[in-house]
């Protein structure tokens, strides 16, 4: 697998910093092959599947070569769907974030053409756009090509399954003989190489060849979620399966900083490993993890790298990784030195598709599975106790437990069955018959007396302000707003004190209510 760094690449600081910025740590083999061609403005026709980079891949040349100051098209990237021309889009101007001046546009139908016509004329550089849209702003005149100097066919097969051969064939035509030309296609069909030999200059083949793919023996689940729950579903599959040691995969290093933190945030013993680390914090976080100090490792792919612990029971991908031997190398990581081992992966949206490649190339079946309820949790976790007992009970040497049991039943009226099942809810359910939430066990968190600190799993990013919280605890609830105390509101999460007497109320009304239109989870905070 060529991997390199964009460091290496010869790009432009503004383009290093944007990338850096978007998380990335290295180019992957598609950008590492196709970017130094482009560059050289050689035409570069790119075999590669959806999710492999590609975007990058032609975004980041493209974007080297704009002029910012000449306000006119410069750039024509055809996409066969208005979703991918958004996606598209989007990529370029999170790459273009540091290059002043450059004006990216998606034109695309079931938009009102007149408001595309009014941006072209403001002026554009970089235009996106499905072939039949593109086609019409050129019959109006609202989009010139005299000056377009590099055109990107993006996921050509499905354009020529769509039947746009003839408008692509049309576009071409109309740009300049001395345009740059990029196509990518998932395959290369004869029609497909018929358009590089008219339309291309003796085009660089780039390709992303699949290695045969070996996945280690090693149960391997899947479960699909919406973005936003994810960190739910991750920490209900942490509090079910309670492996020794666990790593999680996230494909950016921002990702793996918030990650972190939210689980910090839940009382979770978590630590971060990336590239943007110093080396002495690489080996503290490492040293902390071998020797079970924390015992959830977030790591992007690179920095996971010489990674080797035996006791990583479980492997959770966060995000499903860009390719198919970063999977591999990923869940390779647990069922080490004959113990057993699982992988569960997230899947939102459009990511079943990588998921499906995964497979197809590793020729292993990964089963889909619901996500566990509360319900679910509780039988694992009285499972799981159930098997500690019996362990201890073979083991023997109970005299002492023995003589503290007999003494009981013989003081009080009740039977050998009545004080087991009082343990057993004493050790799963801790909190359930006490009046209000105890907070002794959370006072780490930093609680005034005689408040509790709550968790809810909303903030910034979803426009949540104190007053919100505050007006909807007291709307909710009818507890005065002036008796809640310290509000706490981070990225992805908040914390909130409210006065213990009111804390089971609280939790009570509020779990799976909502605050600014989000539905919200509330649980008390974990200690630090």
């Amino acid at each position: 697998m060529e991997t390199k760094r964009f460091e290496d690449l010869n790009l432009s600081s503004d383009i290093v910093k944007a990338v850096k910025d978007m998380g990335f740590e290295e180019a992957t083999p598609i950008q590492a092959s196709a970017i130094p061609y482009l560059l050289q403005g050689r035409d570069v026709t790119g075999q590669a599947q959806t999710g492999t980079g590609k975007t990058a891949a032609f975004g980041i040349p493209l974007l080297e070569m704009i002029e910012p100051k000449a306000r006119k098209p410069q750039s024509l990237i055809l996409c066969p769907t208005r979703e991918l021309a958004i996606q598209v889009s989007e990529e370029i101007s999170k790459l273009a974030k540091y290059k002043k001046g450059i004006k990216v546009l998606p034109v695309y139908g079931g938009q009102p053409i007149q408001r595309q016509i009014s941006a072209l004329k403001k002026g554009v550089q970089i235009i996106i756009g499905t072939p039949g849209r593109v086609m019409d702003h050129m019959r109006r005149k609202t989009l010139k090509t005299d000056d377009i100097k590099f055109v990107v066919l993006d996921e050509a097969d499905e354009m020529l399954d769509m039947g746009f051969r003839e408008d692509i064939e049309t576009i071409l035509q109309d740009t300049s003989n001395e345009r740059l030309t990029a196509l990518f296609s998932a395959t290369l069909p004869r029609a497909i190489l018929e358009l590089t030999r008219l339309y291309q200059k003796n085009p660089e083949l780039v390709k992303v060849v699949h290695k045969q793919l070996t996945v280690p023996n090693i149960k391997q689940y899947y479960y699909q979620v919406k973005e936003r729950n994810k960190l739910e579903v991750l920490t209900r599959l942490i509090d079910m399966h309670d492996p020794k040691l666990s790593l999680v995969f996230c494909n950016t290093k921002k990702r793996v900083d918030e990650l972190v933190s939210q689980l910090q945030g839940r009382g979770y013993f978590a630590d971060g490993l990336h590239g943007d680390m110093r080396q002495n914090q690489r080996d503290r976080v490492m040293e902390q993890f071998r020797n079970s100090s924390i015992d959830i490792l977030v790591a992007t792919d690179v920095a996971a790298r010489g990674i080797d612990v035996d006791d990583v029971e479980a492997v959770f991908n966060f995000d499903v990784p860009q390719n198919e031997e970063y999977y591999v190398h990923r869940i390779g990581r647990t069922g080490r030195a004959g113990r057993d081992g699982t992988a569960f992966t997230l899947v939102a949206g459009k990511s079943i598709y990588k998921l499906k490649n995964i497979q197809r190339y590793t020729k292993t079946k990964i089963k889909i599975k619901d996500v566990p309820s509360r319900g679910d949790i509780e039988e694992a976790r009285t499972a799981k106790l159930m098997k500690s007992i019996k362990e201890v009970l073979d083991n023997g040497y109970l005299k002492d437990q023995v003589k503290v049991i007999e003494t009981f039943l013989e003081e009080e009226d009740y039977s050998l069955l009545d004080v087991s099942a009082a343990l057993l809810k004493m050790v799963t359910q801790p909190n359930e018959n006490k009046d209000d939430i105890e907070t002794t066990t959370i006072a780490d968190t930093g609680a005034e007396p005689g408040m509790v600190r709550l968790f809810i799993n909303a903030g910034k990013k979803d426009n949540i302000r104190a007053r919100d919280i505050v007006g909807s605890i007291a709307s909710e609830t009818g507890i005065p707003g002036k008796v809640i105390g310290a509000i706490s509101i981070h990225n992805n999460f908040t914390f909130v004190e409210v006065p213990r007497e009111h804390a089971r109320e609280v939790l009570k009304i509020m779990n799976n209510s909502k605050i600014r239109g989000n539905a919200i989870n509330i649980e008390p905070a974990k200690p630090r």
